[in-house]
């Protein structure tokens, strides 16, 4: 068993938030971050972080 480095699980869950938002746009983000929450074992301040940084990508496309 390795030890990720810190982070490194909040990069997973964006990926596969994006990943999951392109093959199902219907699904609510909020949804899917609570999912990479309990998929990526992440705290509730990250996910927090998750929801305030993909919004802020999306607005600035």
């Amino acid at each position: 068993m390795s030890i990720l480095p810190e982070g490194e699980q909040l990069r997973k869950a964006v990926k596969w938030i994006s990943d999951e938002r392109t093959g199902q746009p219907a699904v609510p983000l909020y949804t899917l971050i609570e999912k990479a929450c309990l998929k990526f074992d992440l705290t509730p301040k990250d996910g927090e972080f998750l929801m305030r940084y993909i919004t802020e990508e999306e607005a600035k496309r």
